[in-house]
Order: C-alpha cells, then structure tokens, then sequence
C-alpha cells in the first residue's frame, strides 16, 4: 500500500513547493518511502476537485493506507464534508495525518479534534469572504471598485473546445489552459 500526499493551493498562481517539501522531510523522517502525490490548484469550499478525486478512487481501490496533508484545512473548509470525507476514510482503515499541527486523526479522539479544525476552517473561510464584501463594498462606495478586469483570469473557450476535439480530459485542458477545471466546463458547455 501507498502512502497519499494530498496538496492543496487555492489559486493557480500559489506555490506548492513548501507544502510537498515538508510532507517529504516528514515521511522520510517516519519510514515512508511508497509515496503518491495529489495536487490541487482549486478552493477547499468544494470537494470537487481533480485529484481529491483521484484520492478517493485511491482510497476505496486499497490502494492508500496512510493520507499526510500539511494542514487538515488542505482536505477541506466545510465542516461536514471534511467530517464525512474523515469518516468515511476511517472506516476503510485509512490513517490521514496532517504534519504540521503534528495530529493523528485516527479513531475517536481523532475525529472530535478534526470536528473542531474543520469547524474553525469553514469559520475562517466565512470570515475571509465577508471582509471580502465590505472591502468590495467601500471600494465601490468610494468609486474605486472596477471588478475584475475581463478575461484577466480567463483562457481562450475555443480553445478549451479544441482541445476537448483532440481528447483531452478536462484537468489537462485547464492545465494547458491555465485556469480551473470549473472553467474549462463551464467553457464546454456554454
């Protein structure tokens, strides 16, 4: 069985680097040496991510006993999909450590600590959007708020489509593409 290294950035233009070299170091340091990588460049809001998704098909293949994450909020920031994502992994036998809070989230005490940092997560996260909207409403207020600059953050829709043409699947396309998988099939299917 593999050990899981799950990353999670919340932006394209945020750097994983720090996260995989820290959950190396602290593999090395606990004998594990059978790692497979899962990275993502999307929000914890949701689960529907591309590789959380290939984790999970890892996980309920056998093919993961151990999931390290550099902080438990990388799995998610809603408290209920992170307590069912743990429990759910719980029941296959499955251990998730997150390294740097230096926690063990198997068995009960590991769920109640995760019930906690899951809670303060999706708190974190309601927190960070409402200074977001008063900030976004005083700039407007003040006429200083023009939204986001047209297509800054946007790829090409017809080359999305393209590359859909030549069988691409929709996580290589927003690579290619640069943007998120949402994107790419809101893109596919406008």
């Amino acid at each position: 069985m593999a050990t899981a290294c799950y990353v999670r950035v919340s932006t394209i233009g945020q750097n994983e680097r720090g996260q995989r070299a820290e959950l190396r170091k602290w593999a090395a340091a606990h004998g594990m040496a059978n790692l497979q990588w899962f990275v993502d460049k999307e929000s914890g809001d949701t689960l529907d991510r591309p590789q959380f998704a290939r984790l999970q098909r890892a996980i309920f293949a056998g093919e993961v006993d151990t999931v390290l994450t550099f902080k438990l909020d990388r799995i998610s920031r809603s408290l209920r999909d992170g307590i069912n994502t743990l429990t759910d992994w719980l029941e296959k036998g499955v251990r998730l450590v997150a390294i740097t809070q230096g926690l063990d989230f198997s068995g009960p005490t590991g769920k109640l600590i995760a019930s906690v940092l899951f809670a303060v997560a999706e708190m974190e996260q309601s927190t960070r959007k409402e200074r977001q909207a008063v900030g976004i409403a005083l700039a407007k207020e003040d006429g200083k708020y023009k939204g986001r600059k047209p297509g800054s953050t946007e790829a090409d829709p017809h080359r999305a489509k393209q590359l859909k043409r030549q069988g691409l699947k929709d996580d290589e396309i927003a690579s290619a593409l640069g943007v998120t998988r949402r994107t790419v099939q809101r893109y596919l299917h406008s």
